[in-house]
């Protein structure tokens, strides 16, 4: 591995930090594993102002942090408008950044989008992983320090080894996520309105992914749920407001047996109806979390919440639930990971069909002590 290099010859270290831009155009998930190199920034340069450029839609991960000052949302409906509209709005939108001054930028993103940003920030530091020949040519000479990470490693880490390998570092490279009150008594009245009691274990059930590659068995859930109940627990099913994922969590919950009916106050259904931070409230009153490689997963973990994780085509050591409190259920097969949809002309999984049930319910067991 080469090491990490600062293409500032005879620079001086770090200094006169007061104003630092993360940038992570990712998804909800990749945006709440930035925590730790933000809590690095905040714990080196406790008097700087942090900024946050995020996605449109992926804001409400990081709202209300303590260690961010300003969350900067690109609106990726940019994408959309006629190329005339669309380059006058990036102009505009390059030139508020330029506008704010900042002296450091950190790219937790390594897209050219963010090496753009970066470079017309007119920051004096710019972060990166370095991106080798990847993208457009000449971009690794946008920025004045590249890092070597480890890419084996999991994303939180690899995003705080950016800054780490130039002396940023923090004792608590903790992925967290903060709750407002709000939320918290938005989800008190949701329990109550279900019947749910103070001494009622709670599981959390989300059993989609944006990308439908990534779900389990719909009849293997099923079966999962009503077994969550036979036993006597709450189980609470989210899903995205989105319909595609909704429609797939309805049809769910309709293979259901109907012999738990009586027992249907056990099983509250709150498909596409929870804001983020309501579903973070949500997994943090649970006492388990269930589902798949999703970002309703990297929350649960992230409000300390145990989590039980399927994984199939994608790779469980970088994505995995972040903490030593999770399962991660995985069969290990030589095609692992793909990141296909479908395997030959199977349009299932065979790394998630390989995921039984048993397998589930034996985690279930080992985790709350059944």
């Amino acid at each position: 591995m080469r090491r990490a290099v600062n293409l500032t010859s005879n620079a001086p270290d770090f200094n006169n930090i007061k104003k630092i831009l993360v940038i992570k155009f990712r998804h909800i998930g990749d945006v709440l594993l930035s925590v730790p190199t933000i809590r690095a920034l905040k714990d080196t340069f406790p008097g700087a102002e942090i900024s946050v450029l995020v996605n449109s839609g992926t804001e409400d991960v990081l709202a209300g942090s303590p260690l961010i000052d300003e969350l900067i949302v690109y609106d990726r409906k940019l994408k959309q408008m006629s190329l005339v509209a669309r380059y006058f709005k990036e102009f505009l939108f390059l030139k508020k950044i330029r506008g704010k001054r900042f002296d450091m930028t950190v790219d937790l993103t390594g897209g050219d989008r963010a090496a753009v940003v970066s470079f017309v920030s007119g920051a004096k530091y710019r972060l990166v992983s370095d991106p080798g020949k990847k993208g457009f040519t000449g971009k690794r000479f946008l920025y004045t320090h590249l890092a070597e990470v480890d890419k084996t490693r999991h994303m939180a880490l690899q995003n705080l080894d950016i800054v780490s390998q130039f002396g940023i570092t923090t004792d608590n490279p903790d992925v967290d996520m903060f709750i407002p009150e709000d939320a918290e008594s938005s989800v008190k009245t949701i329990f109550k309105q279900n019947g749910i009691m103070d001494g009622d274990t709670v599981v959390h059930v989300h059993p989609t992914s944006r990308w439908f590659f990534k779900c389990w068995k719909d009849e293997y859930m099923a079966e999962v749920l009503e077994w969550l109940i036979d036993k006597g627990l709450v189980v609470i099913v989210t899903s995205a407001p989105d319909k595609t994922e909704k429609d797939r969590t309805a049809g769910i919950m309709s293979l259901v047996s109907s012999r738990i009916t009586p027992n249907r106050s056990r099983l509250v259904d709150l498909s596409g109806r929870t804001t983020i931070k309501e579903l973070a409230a949500i997994s943090a009153a649970s006492s388990l979390f269930i589902g798949v490689d999703s970002a309703p997963m990297h929350i649960a973990a992230a409000v300390k919440t145990p989590v039980i994780a399927l994984f199939g085509p994608t790779w469980d050591n970088l994505w995995g639930p972040y903490g030593n409190m999770n399962t991660v259920i995985v069969k290990q097969l030589p095609c692992k990971p793909c990141k296909k949809g479908s395997c030959a002309d199977i349009p299932l999984r065979e790394c998630m069909t390989a995921i039984k049930p048993d397998d589930v319910k034996e985690a279930v067991e080992k985790a709350l002590k059944l």
